[in-house]
């Protein structure tokens, strides 16, 4: 493996019961690197990424964290060695405030320096630090979103998976989204898996892209492709 190739998937099948979802999947993924993966609903790519997280069980083929194989382990154990998830539909907690939604989880970890960790995030999402004894039930879409993704990025993990950020969230702000992973990925060296339908959103990460259908990768879209968004919407048959 190269030394910056923070995760590696090989010949990946998974799936639910005895029906296989992804079938013979690889690929790697190094550090301050960005990886759409997109497709038409019901392709596999929730699947893979929680296959990586370890939700769903790997069938077969092998899954590597820095250069340890994690085919086997227990999500709480992949989350430990450095693999953050943000789940579809955010999954923050309405009834506890925004200081509450990123420390919770940290204080189970017993992270320390929390104070500094947390001035770390409202350095990323300055909107947070304003509204951080606000409710999370009270934020807008957008704002929940970055919420989720603070959370996970409280425990400073090497590889952040993503599972649709831009869902139900004005375009404005799927802008400005793109723009923090792309800081994200840049600054902190952290690696990015995002599962996404929305081109616009795609086309304005630093990342490839690759399309899955029927469980397999279909094509492989390059970043510099996705300048011509009409091209690569053929190529993903999905809609602006």
């Amino acid at each position: 493996m190269k030394e910056n190739n923070i995760l590696k998937v090989k010949n990946v099948f998974s799936g639910y019961g005895t029906s296989n979802v992804i079938k013979d999947i690889s690929f790697n993924i190094n550090e301050s690197s960005i990886l759409a993966i997109s497709g038409r609903n019901g392709v596999g790519k929730s699947t893979l990424l929680k296959t990586i997280i370890g939700i769903v069980e790997c069938k077969s083929g092998e899954i590597y964290f820095l250069e340890k194989n994690i085919t086997k382990s227990r999500p709480t154990e992949r989350s430990i060695l450095g693999i953050g998830y943000v789940p579809q539909g955010r999954d923050i907690f309405n009834s506890l405030s925004v200081k509450e939604n990123i420390s919770l989880p940290a204080i189970a970890r017993k992270i320390k320096n929390l104070n500094n960790e947390l001035d770390k995030i409202y350095a990323i999402f300055p909107i947070l630090g304003e509204k951080q004894n606000d409710l999370g039930g009270s934020l807008s879409g957008g704002q929940q979103q970055q919420l989720a993704i603070a959370r996970s990025l409280i425990f400073n993990p090497k590889v952040l998976l993503l599972d649709e950020p831009s869902e139900g969230i004005q375009p404005s702000i799927v802008s400005q989204i793109a723009d923090k992973l792309n800081d994200i990925s840049s600054n902190l060296k952290t690696a990015i898996i995002v599962i996404e339908q929305n081109i616009s959103f795609i086309s304005k990460l630093n990342c490839d892209c690759l399309v899955i259908d029927k469980g397999v990768i279909f094509t492989k879209i390059l970043s510099k492709d996705f300048s011509n968004v009409d091209t690569a919407r053929k190529i993903l048959n999905l809609k602006l």
